[in-house]
């Protein structure tokens, strides 16, 4: 009897054992908080992959920078500190400034056009990362960028000297050719950035409005409509070989749905952005005839500068986007 017992707990240990083999756990940093639909979408993805895959596959999903800050996720991915993370693909172009290709000004201003100009820069942004051992899964773009202020806007002379926010390389050019003092802070710290006078103004989406209930520390909102920045979702190519090949193919399908869906969601959630910071009391409005055309000239010399920096790439790119 005890034999017996005891070979029935070395069979339970073994499958036991087994079960834990099988399945492989993955931590994912993101920037941002809950409620933001980039993180929606990534909790989404990361339980589609875990039923696609039969369980073999748990992606956890550490929100609103909580695990790794933003600017250090590309890097734990690329040394499989973690397997997968989310980032704003413009942070790295002080890297290379390939990564900017989305960041331009007036450049692809709306979903049609922002969509178009992914598909030609996603080759070059693709073989750059599998370069360095990563495996690029999707990207979902931010609702179009607008300037949020304290005080009426009416030309680029209202923003000079003033501090203003900036979350990438690209963002902090804009804020110098506008005559404004660039000043990086992430999502997480912006409202505290502002009610202590740290910064005066920012570009960034109705999304991140929201998310920071910006109506706490903020007057106006401008709906330039700028420039549609895009995350993206990476893993890390060691990591990803080691699955079976059929959980390979799960976070494949999952990414591809991850990036249909995600891309809709921007653009069906973009106007209750507004909505709601206009209910909430932002004066929300479009940038007036002079200060629209004096944007579109800084777009134009924004992206002669990324051309002359990147080289033949970034004119190859707008070549096909043209």
């Amino acid at each position: 009897m005890k034999l017996k017992q005891a070979l029935f707990a070395v069979l339970i240990a073994g499958l036991a054992t087994g079960s834990l083999q099988a399945q492989t756990k993955w931590d994912m940093p993101t920037p941002y908080p809950d409620g933001n639909f980039h993180t929606k979408n990534v909790k989404q993805f990361a339980d589609d992959v875990r039923a696609a895959s039969g369980g073999k596959l748990e992606i956890v999903v550490h929100s609103n920078a909580s695990l790794i800050k933003h600017p250090e996720i590309k890097r734990a991915v690329q040394t499989g500190q973690v397997n997968i993370g989310e980032l704003l693909v413009s942070v790295l172009s002080n890297e290379n400034p390939i990564f900017a290709f989305d960041s331009n000004p007036f450049l692809a201003p709306n979903y049609a056009a922002a969509k178009k100009l992914w598909r030609v820069a996603h080759p070059y942004i693709d073989k750059r990362l599998d370069a360095q051992g990563i495996k690029l899964l999707y990207s979902v773009p931010w609702p179009p960028q607008g300037i949020y202020t304290k005080k009426p806007l009416n030309s680029i002379a209202d923003l000079k000297g003033t501090k203003f926010r900036t979350y990438s390389p690209n963002t902090s050019e804009f804020a110098k050719q506008i005559g404004a003092i660039p000043t990086t802070v992430q999502v997480p710290e912006v409202p505290q950035a502002f009610l202590t006078g740290l910064v005066d103004a920012m570009i960034t989406s109705g999304s991140t409005g929201v998310d920071t209930q910006a109506w706490d520390y903020l007057k106006y909102y401008y709906d330039t409509e700028a420039f549609l920045p895009q995350n993206i979702v990476i893993v890390n190519k060691a990591a990803f070989a080691k699955l079976d090949p059929a959980v390979q193919k799960a976070v494949v399908d999952a990414a591809a749905k991850a990036e249909e869906r995600g891309w809709a969601t921007s653009a069906a959630e973009n106007q209750s952005y507004m909505k709601t910071m206009a209910a909430k009391g932002i004066s929300v409005q479009k940038p007036n005839a002079k200060l629209a055309g004096e944007l579109n000239a800084i777009g134009k010399t924004m992206a002669q500068q990324w051309v002359s920096k990147t080289g033949p790439e970034a004119q190859a790119i707008l070549n096909e986007l043209r």
